[in-house]
């Protein structure tokens, strides 16, 4: 048609302004998909964290000296505020944790608060360290420090040893001392410990 014959003999030239509404739409679909994804992604990772903890107080020297100086019956959770994904764990016997999902039974005695799911996911993400949330105060805490702190401990080592070093560099404010061997074998057994905690239910 003699229309097609004009577009195809004298084309419209490049307009910059279209490639950059394209790349704009791109980036608000990213984004836009980026908050769809957070809250079940944090979801999955406290639940993994939960399961990971417990594994390493059955399996893990230095878990369980930390867990030992805790009172017996403790219970900790972990949440978004006001009303996000959670997680609960309690002590159990002299030096055990016991994962009770995301519902507590009871008033817990320690709660540590991400005041957003923002601040879940750039922990959870491995973008900020746990220290550096609270530091960056994303993290409210109610009940005793002394006891967060050491539940802290837990968490840092239980990561040192099921992540990747260059991820564990970046979940901790700073990576111990560990050798190969030692991050193998501890690393493994959590993992086999976590398998054998789903499978007994």
């Amino acid at each position: 048609t003699p229309d097609c014959l004009i577009n195809f003999l004298f084309p419209d030239p490049p307009n910059p302004a279209k490639g950059s509404d394209k790349k704009t739409n791109k980036m608000q679909t990213n984004k836009v998909m980026l908050n769809v994804l957070k809250r079940p992604y944090v979801v999955l990772m406290m639940d993994v964290i939960g399961r990971s903890l417990a594994a390493a107080s059955q399996v893990d020297e230095k878990v369980q000296h930390e867990i030992r100086r805790l009172p017996p019956g403790l219970m900790f959770e972990m949440r978004v505020m006001p009303n996000g994904p959670a997680l609960v764990l309690e002590k159990t016997g002299d030096c055990g944790l016991k994962y009770l999902g995301s519902h507590a039974p009871r008033q817990p005695d320690v709660v540590m608060k991400f005041k957003h799911l923002t601040h879940a996911f750039m922990v959870f993400s491995f973008q900020e360290a746990t220290a550096r949330a609270f530091a960056n105060d994303r993290i409210l805490l109610d009940g005793e420090i002394g006891h967060a702190m050491k539940l802290v401990r837990c968490l840092n080592r239980m990561e040192s040893l099921i992540l990747p070093k260059f991820i564990a560099q970046r979940a901790l404010k700073r990576y111990p001392a560990i050798s190969l061997p030692e991050k193998l074998l501890g690393g493994g057994r959590i993992y086999s410990q976590v398998a054998k905690n789903l499978v007994r239910g």
